[in-house]
């Protein structure tokens, strides 16, 4: 059988439609909620199918974070760290924070969670997949969504938007494990 021009453009048009699919396969495989460019996007269901891990309070006003905030991630991703430790590549930590709202109430002065300020999402990232893009480091791919646009990353730079406020917790892979007694 000849080998023709017509057979090598069938082939290279199979073989880079095989290839985007793989790539397209690899970002959805590693996880729904980033693009192959590493951009990432709020998950929508958390609060309703993962696991609640803890919650945090920051009561003093001009503190960074300000409020309550109740930490989930998919129930898969609780099972596998109770087993070994470590999150798997691909868990995603969602850090709701919330307004502290307060009254007087039968029992005196009462705090509870009002609005929704902001979203700090973390993903756990094992291979480094996306070292150009500047939200991704240290083993995770790290955002910040604000309640009046929760379709959009506000984080430049997770060296300079999110590390920050981490850095305490660099031995327990960047994140507070003490507050969550759901992984125990």
């Amino acid at each position: 059988m000849r080998f023709t021009w017509k057979m090598a453009v069938v082939f290279l048009v199979s073989f880079l439609w095989l290839s985007g699919l793989h790539a397209q396969e690899k970002a959805e495989t590693f996880s729904p909620y980033v693009d192959d460019q590493g951009r990432i996007s709020l998950p929508k269901d958390y609060r309703a199918k993962w696991t609640y891990l803890g919650s945090w309070a920051v009561p003093m006003k001009k503190a960074p974070g300000q409020g309550f905030h109740d930490v989930f991630t998919q129930p898969e991703s609780v099972e596998a760290y109770k087993k070994t430790g470590k999150f798997p590549d691909g868990t995603v930590l969602v850090k709701e924070i919330r307004k502290i709202d307060a009254g007087k109430m039968t029992t005196g002065q009462a705090y509870w969670a009002g609005d929704i300020a902001s979203w700090f999402v973390m993903i756990k990232d094992g291979k480094g997949r996306f070292k150009n893009n500047p939200n991704w480091g240290n083993g995770w791919g790290w955002a910040l969504f604000n309640a009046k646009d929760p379709n959009k990353n506000v984080s430049t730079n997770f060296q300079t938007d999110c590390i920050g406020c981490h850095i305490p917790a660099k031995n327990t892979d960047w994140v507070y494990i003490q507050g969550y007694p759901t992984l125990k």
